[in-house]
């Protein structure tokens, strides 16, 4: 059916009076799409914190998996709504019956972003040696990847090509191996993945970001500038960025995807990413129609928007829609378990019974959280698993001070001068931190400094052991318990300290959790597989590497135009289904 275009007046007027003005809405043409539904305009979210990279395998960071979501693809994706592993570069996949080869059969229908890097600037089609080359690059130290874990232990010959690919680099040497023997082109659309042994949350933990599938072009062409200048198949191409003010992304006009209506993917002309720190800023921006939406509310504007029942004041109804879902996410403070003086579990568990997490919960966050952090890593909201059975810390300043005084420090006499390392953006972090300071103080007489730094500084100091006590939060990457308690395998940790350790930045070691936890990961019986991860995870809540703060409450403003953006327990953001309501929508095809 022939669609209907309506161009905009006021588009003509405004181009003409400055082109260097923001975009409004009226900015943009519209057109009417099947269903209903429009094409066309501009979605507008916020980052609080700055944007270290976009670069796949170095991406550890909120806001740069929430812009990389929109650019690249993997080869299984999530649900946007259940969560749920389903299809996407990949149109089908066979696991052989031993849990060891994973067969993928491509898509034939996909093409990177046009570009300079690819003769006369046309993207080329996706084949499965891009898929075996993003991987390598996840498993090569030379890339600064984060992603090695994926693979790491997991597929044959993973280990040997980036331990090759590090002793190179150390010996300024030629590496030894070229490919991970694991990863097989079986040909243009199909291709293998061999395992060392069964491993049960495999698939899932290709839905990560670090698997997201980049062509060679693009890496050799523009080098160390690809961190930010990314180039993927998804339904938005990476158009401008201006450090610290805003992100622009285009639509992408040969997008493979289509609606259940048949409407081609994505609606929307354009995405703006902007970079305000201060939460109370950015609802202002939302309320003045700026922003399309607004991730967490600032905690003393709170109840001007949200009743005591977690509902949108009914003065807020006619503009704006609340999404509220407990989250895939846990906010803990990390102790490094292998500089002084948090090498001790004693002064770990005093620290982690000295705060009184109630009051965190309903005087400083105001309720707007799940649940306050008394139980373990893995959040109360994991599908499946009772994280209500994992023995955790609450509030017992008596016995706090116990065990400072066993540790050798009664009353905090002689204990270190601390610091705690938190990064900035928004008010919550510092908010929580001042609290649990003055907790500290209160209950143990220790005197607990504040250092406030940059995202990519907070995170180059805390893996690389500069930080002793450090602020971090974990949204998982896939709804598996594994995805948390991967954050304390002791497998993970570097031998040296100066080198990077990442996910495991508490850098805790003990054989007993890493015993269990091994055998939970071959056991591809759900039940008893969960089991496992009980044990091993109450074996490490018990030597508290980790002070569990808060699990989070996932809560969004939307405009009241924004349709088709439904929320998830990860806030994992897939914008291409996204459209906005207009006058237009009345229109039909």
């Amino acid at each position: 059916m022939k669609q209907l275009l309506v161009c905009l007046i006021p588009l003509i007027l405004f181009s003409a009076c400055s082109a260097k003005n923001e975009k409004t809405e009226s900015t943009f043409t519209f057109k009417a799409a099947k269903g209903g539904k429009v094409y066309g305009g501009q979605y507008v979210f916020n980052e609080t914190s700055d944007l270290p990279t976009l670069d796949p395998v170095q991406i550890g960071d909120v806001a740069s998996h929430h812009i990389a979501h929109q650019i690249y693809e993997l080869l299984v994706d999530l649900n946007q709504k259940t969560l749920e592993i389903e299809p996407e570069l990949a149109t089908r996949w066979e696991i052989s019956p031993d849990g060891l080869s994973y067969t993928f059969t491509l898509r034939s229908d996909v093409y990177f972003h046009d570009a300079p890097c690819f003769s006369q600037r046309q993207g080329k089609r996706l084949s499965a040696q891009d898929v075996k080359f993003s991987f390598e690059r996840a498993c090569d130290p030379r890339t600064q990847t984060k992603g090695y874990w994926v693979f790491k232990d997991k597929v044959i010959g993973a280990n040997a090509y980036f331990e090759d690919k590090l002793r190179a680099m150390k010996n300024s040497t030629e590496p030894k191996i070229d490919e991970i023997k694991g990863l097989k082109v079986v040909n243009d659309s199909t291709f293998k993945i061999l395992l060392k042994k069964p491993f049960a949350p495999f698939l899932k933990t290709l839905t990560t970001s670090f698997c997201y599938v980049v062509p060679i072009e693009a890496v050799m062409y523009y080098g160390s500038n690809f961190r930010m200048q990314p180039i993927g198949t998804g339904p938005f191409v990476f158009a401008e960025h201006k450090e610290g003010q805003h992100l622009i992304l285009k639509k992408n006009p040969r997008y493979w995807q289509f609606d259940q209506s048949g409407n081609r993917l994505p609606f929307l002309d354009e995405i703006k990413v902007s970079f305000i720190r201060d939460l109370t800023t950015q609802l202002m921006e939302l309320e003045s129609g700026k922003l399309s939406e607004c991730y967490r509310l600032p905690e003393e504007l709170r109840p001007t928007w949200i009743d005591q029942e977690g509902n949108l004041l009914e003065t807020r109804q006619a503009k704006f829609t609340l999404q509220s879902i407990p989250a895939l996410s846990v906010q803990y403070y990390g102790f490094n378990t292998r500089l002084k003086p948090f090498d001790d579990p004693k002064i770990r568990q005093a620290f982690n019974y000295a705060i009184d997490r109630s009051k965190i919960k309903s005087y400083v966050l105001k309720g707007g959280v799940a649940e306050k952090g008394i139980y373990g890593l893995v959040p109360p909201s994991m599908p499946g698993y009772q994280s209500n059975k994992i023995k955790g810390y609450d509030f017992d300043p008596q016995k706090a001070q116990a065990l400072l005084t066993e540790a050798g420090y009664p009353n905090g006499q002689g204990f270190p001068e601390t610091t705690l390392q938190l990064n900035s953006g928004g008010g919550r972090n510092l908010q929580v931190a001042e609290a649990i300071q003055a907790m500290l103080k209160e209950n143990l007489n220790i005197r607990v400094n504040l250092s406030i730094v940059e995202w990519s500084q907070h995170l180059e100091s805390v893996e690389r052991s500069k930080a002793a006590f450090f602020r971090m939060g974990w949204i998982a990457d896939y709804p598996e318990p594994e995805n948390f308690l991967n954050l304390i395998y002791g497998k993970l940790v570097p031998g040296s300290l100066d080198d990077r350790s990442y996910p495991n930045t508490t850098r805790y070691n003990n054989d007993g959790f890493n015993r269990l936890y091994q055998k939970a990961l071959s056991t591809t019986n759900d039940r008893r597989r969960y089991s496992l991860y009980h044990q091993a995870e109450q074996r490490a809540i018990n030597e508290a590497p980790m002070m569990m703060i808060f699990y989070d409450l996932d809560e969004r403003l939307l405009k009241k135009s924004i349709r088709d953006y439904p929320i998830n327990a990860m806030d994992r953001r897939d914008l291409k289904t996204v459209w906005l309501d207009t006058a237009l929508a009345d229109q039909k095809p």
